[in-house]
């Protein structure tokens, strides 16, 4: 009886330690995480702020997963809106330019890549913005983790905010966040060849996966010599990689993202 006894108290105390710790922790900032209700009380409390990230779904060399940019630009948007409070995430844009469907070119030449022409793009873009604005969004900003998304997510951004500019609704992009964070800056200081460092799903790439989420990076395929031959879908050396680098490179992007947004907002006040 005494055991059954503690075995319940314990329980009943793990229970109560769990609530605590659900109350005392911050609320998701995901609109994908939320009820329709639970969004609409953020809205009215303050929160008409929203980050669309984009991402893609590509070929990344043997190594990585091919939601490489889809997972980065995930846990990217949701520290900066962490870190500025009151501004919310949309669910991620999967699907951005990859090249030419027919002859394909660029990544569109591996299997894996799934692609949208920039027009198609473009209007997801438009379409996703118009939602959000139903909902009670003020600031929407795309935040693109993908070279070939930047010029039509500008584009985008601009026309909106013209068209919406007597409604006090302003689009922006974060262009800054994926051109000027500093990244191979940053490893060039620190003795990294260009060569090493790759221009995709390379050192730079395969780190910050590896420390936005490891279970998408096969540890085991990170030497090129362990590749096969032929095109990869991949460029540098990602078995200089680490998760500490990675961490290092992310918070990059989520500094120059986060002060981004917050000129954003500044100049809308």
């Amino acid at each position: 009886m005494r055991r059954r006894n503690f075995l319940a108290f314990a329980a009943a105390s793990l229970a109560a330690a769990a609530a605590r710790a659900d109350e005392s922790a911050p609320p998701s900032p995901f609109i994908e995480e939320m009820t329709w209700i639970e969004l609409r009380d953020a809205v009215h409390a303050g929160a008409t702020t929203a980050i669309v990230p984009t991402g893609g779904s590509e070929a990344n060399g043997p190594q990585l997963a091919i939601g490489k940019h889809n997972l980065i630009v995930r846990y990217c948007a949701g520290a900066i809106a962490r870190r500025l409070g009151t501004v919310l995430v949309a669910p991620v844009i999967a699907y951005v330019p990859e090249g030419n469907f027919d002859p394909p070119d660029g990544n569109m030449t591996l299997p894996g890549t799934i692609g949208v022409s920039e027009p198609t793009f473009a209007a997801i873009l438009r379409d996703a913005a118009t939602s959000l604005t139903l909902a009670g969004m003020k600031t929407i900003c795309f935040l693109g983790d993908h070279g070939l998304s930047q010029r039509t997510q500008e584009a985008v951004a601009a026309s909106l905010t013209q068209a919406w500019r007597g409604r006090g609704i302003r689009v922006a992009n974060l262009g800054r966040y994926y051109a000027t964070n500093g990244e191979s800056e940053w490893l060039a200081a620190r003795g990294f060849a260009a060569a090493e460092i790759g221009d995709h799903a390379g050192l730079l790439d395969t780190a910050e996966l590896m420390a936005a989420d490891p279970t998408a990076v096969r540890t085991a395929l990170l030497s090129p010599k362990t590749w096969p031959a032929g095109i990869t879908g991949a460029s540098g050396d990602p078995s200089l990689a680490t998760a500490a680098i990675g961490n290092q490179l992310l918070e990059l992007k989520i500094a120059t993202g986060a002060a981004e947004l917050r000129a954003v907002l500044s100049a809308a006040r």
